[in-house]
């Protein structure tokens, strides 16, 4: 009795082990968890909100406008934007809207701030051109803005980054319990 006690035992802590390895790779290789810092992707994400960041997608093909996503900045630091221009398209944006290779294109997400702001411009008018010298987003590159557009430090003075700096898609905001939502 006692020896199938003990087998039984072991094969629970066998089970266990196994659990914490699968949950460590999938954490490791897939998932990943971020604390929002600063105030440039408000209102969508405000400060110490808690994020999932989702690894697979970090492909530019899987990259869509209007993702959120989390890169790396610099060695040190990861940022939180999202996604207004993929590879070959022609950024521009006047009197406060997104042309998208001459075609207007709508960003819900700003509606908020767009009646906080009592007619005043959120988003400056500029081309890419003004920006950064090129007419079109680069191959392997994206731009990229905070959804706070006059306060957030963005591809407007860092210009594009990298498909490479990509760490992935915000699926899922968790923390505050009470403003949880999946994608955004």
């Amino acid at each position: 009795m006692k020896e199938s006690v003990k087998k039984e035992g072991i094969e629970w802590i066998k089970a266990f082990a196994l659990g914490i390895i699968i949950f460590a790779f999938i954490r490791i290789f897939f998932f990943s968890n971020y604390v929002v810092e600063g105030e440039s992707m408000l209102p969508t994400l405000e400060e110490g909100n808690k994020v999932v960041v989702n690894k697979f997608g970090d492909d530019v093909d899987e990259l869509e406008r209007f993702d959120v996503i989390v890169f790396h900045a610099n060695e040190k630091e990861d940022f939180v934007k999202r996604v207004i221009g993929l590879p070959g398209e022609k950024i521009e944006y006047r009197e406060d809207r997104l042309y998208v290779d001459g075609k207007k294109v709508y960003e819900p997400f700003l509606k908020q701030y767009r009646e906080e702001s009592l007619g005043g411009y959120l988003t400056g008018d500029f081309t890419l051109e003004d920006l950064t010298g090129v007419k079109r987003v680069p191959e392997g590159k994206l731009f990229v803005l905070g959804d706070n557009r006059l306060g957030s430090w963005d591809s407007r003075q860092f210009g594009f980054i990298s498909v490479d700096q990509v760490v992935g898609k915000v699926n899922l905001r968790y923390w505050p319990l009470e403003e949880m939502a999946v994608t955004f």
